[in-house]
């Protein structure tokens, strides 16, 4: 039997948001106000949060990083997933890590939750000496989302986990000759070949790519 791999049925996915209702006030209000704050609309979706916050807590994660926090939301949705874990998460907007500061207040996570501000591949290395960590989530710039992947298979743990979002390059992945979508798939591709992972895409409507590592 052929089966198919993920699902494209909008009534499926209506069914499971009414099922698991990932999105409750907090968040909901996190979503408003980044919009309000003029932030682009570009928050992972309810069901995108409530799997980010799945996979920290199934990984026992107590130290993790964000590449790319945007509002907060993705970070609040990680937090809860660790619910004696700290977060490091990396924003290039003063702007937007304001009202992502916000959103961690409102979320009651702040003092968990340090937001650095400017470019992450130059900021990330102030934290190594923090690590190993136990999960890295990558949602930024794709151009850099390579130099996030070197980046994290060092300062992971083994057994710790890569999450990255948007990896089917909203469908352009395999066809697309764009910085973006060329970047992502050197991405995937690099991932799929590192023999210190065992790594899949879980298929979101935009594509997660998870990783185990496994050695060093």
């Amino acid at each position: 039997m052929d089966k198919g791999y993920g699902q494209g049925d909008p009534g499926l996915a209506r069914y499971v948001e009414r099922l698991f209702q990932p999105e409750d006030d907090v968040l909901r209000e996190i979503r408003a106000r980044s919009l309000e704050a003029g932030l682009p609309e570009i928050q992972v979706g309810p069901m995108d949060g409530r799997l980010l916050e799945f996979l920290a807590l199934a990984a026992g994660a107590k130290k993790a990083v964000e590449v790319g926090t945007l509002g907060g939301y993705s970070g609040v949705c990680l937090l809860r997933g660790m619910p004696e874990g700290r977060l490091h998460t990396f924003e290039l907007s003063e702007s937007h890590a304001a009202v992502a500061r916000q959103s961690f207040q409102r979320a009651g996570v702040l003092a968990r939750a340090t937001v650095h501000v400017g470019p992450a591949i130059k900021n990330l290395p102030s934290i190594e000496a923090e690590g190993p960590f136990d999960l890295v989530f990558i949602d930024a710039d794709k151009v850099g989302y390579p130099a996030y992947r070197d980046w994290a298979a060092k300062n992971l743990r083994v057994g710790g986990l890569i999450l990255a979002d948007n990896t089917f390059a909203w469908g352009g992945i395999e066809t697309s000759k764009e910085e973006g979508p060329a970047a992502l798939r050197a991405f995937n591709q690099a991932q799929a070949e590192d023999k210190r992972f065992r790594s899949t895409i879980i298929p979101t409507a935009e594509g997660l790519t998870c990783g185990v590592k496994l050695g060093k």
